[in-house]
């Protein structure tokens, strides 16, 4: 069997664990990866690989995970759908991503070519978990509380603020679908706390949430990969009331984020050209091997 050629886009956290996930599939082999500082200083871990700093100096890639940060997305899937390559990403500004997928659709049709957004833990897995609940008791309410632990897409917003060197986000779940950020930030000479605390408050990562802001020697010291969620849905199936359903999971997050693009990576070469999330995918689409074998001992 033809294995599918999955290309990494940046070397961050999540680059890091995707290419461990892709060498632990058997159905995929690495094109190579792609990092700003193309063959660079190049980890040791990425020798037996081919490391560019374009993706266009690759050859025959079946499908781009990008692992970069969320709002550089949008743009790198409108290029890669173009060079007939399918993509996917964890762009996770959940507010954004109807529009995302209308744009990026546009540009899958164009090009033949499938792209898959949203597509970490949350949005992503989440959603498809969320989804089922809701057709399990299609009236009553359904909480998400996250955490506690780092959230890579707040975290990786916070380091984009002028005046930060690091940063660490950490989510507090509330209850009821509340949370608290607490933000640990290393400045740079010249930053002061009060005015990187008033530019990550008025951004929409931060803004609808009570966030804390502290200045730390090292974010280092703090950094913690740990996340988690409950997923709680109470409602009535049928007429019948009481119907309660919980989901819980504690996570290394960009391990899981890594697994679930892998996931996503290998059901892009079922699905027709267009942009998908997750809960518009088969689930089984996204294991490897034999679809009657997986029905026989999984259903």
């Amino acid at each position: 069997m033809k294995k599918i050629r999955a290309a990494v886009v940046g070397y961050g956290n999540i680059g890091h664990y995707a290419v461990q996930a892709l060498e632990a599939a058997k159905d995929f082999e690495i094109a190579g990866i792609v990092r700003r500082q193309g063959n660079t200083d190049c980890p040791l871990e990425l020798t037996p690989y081919e490391v560019v700093d374009d993706i266009s100096l690759l050859h025959d890639v079946d499908v781009a995970i990008l692992a970069t940060p969320t709002r550089s997305c949008p743009d790198y899937s409108a290029k890669i759908v173009a060079m007939g390559i399918n993509t996917v990403d964890s762009f996770d500004i959940h507010t954004s991503i109807l529009d995302y997928r209308r744009k990026q659709m546009e540009n899958c049709k164009k090009a033949g070519r499938v792209s898959v957004i949203a597509a970490g833990w949350d949005p992503g897995s989440d959603s498809v978990v969320r989804v089922l609940m809701e057709s399990l008791a299609p009236k009553g309410l359904s909480y998400t509380n996250f955490g506690p632990g780092m959230s890579m897409g707040h975290s990786v917003c916070v380091r984009s603020k002028e005046g930060v060197r690091n940063a660490l986000s950490v989510t507090i779940p509330l209850g009821e679908g509340i949370h608290r950020r607490m933000v640990y930030v290393e400045l740079e000479d010249g930053a002061t706390l009060e005015q990187v605390t008033a530019e990550i408050k008025a951004d929409p990562y931060f803004a609808n949430d009570e966030t804390h802001v502290f200045a730390v020697a090292s974010v280092d010291d703090v950094r913690d990969m740990g996340h988690g969620v409950n997923l709680v849905r109470k409602g009535v199936s049928g007429k019948t009331p009481n119907q309660r359903f919980e989901f819980n999971m504690s996570i290394n997050n960009p391990a899981l984020t890594a697994q679930v693009l892998v996931n996503v990576a290998r059901a892009t070469m079922h699905l027709q050209p267009g942009c998908y999330t997750m809960p518009e995918i088969p689930v089984i689409d996204m294991l490897a091997g034999d679809r009657e074998e997986i029905i026989s001992h999984l259903v």
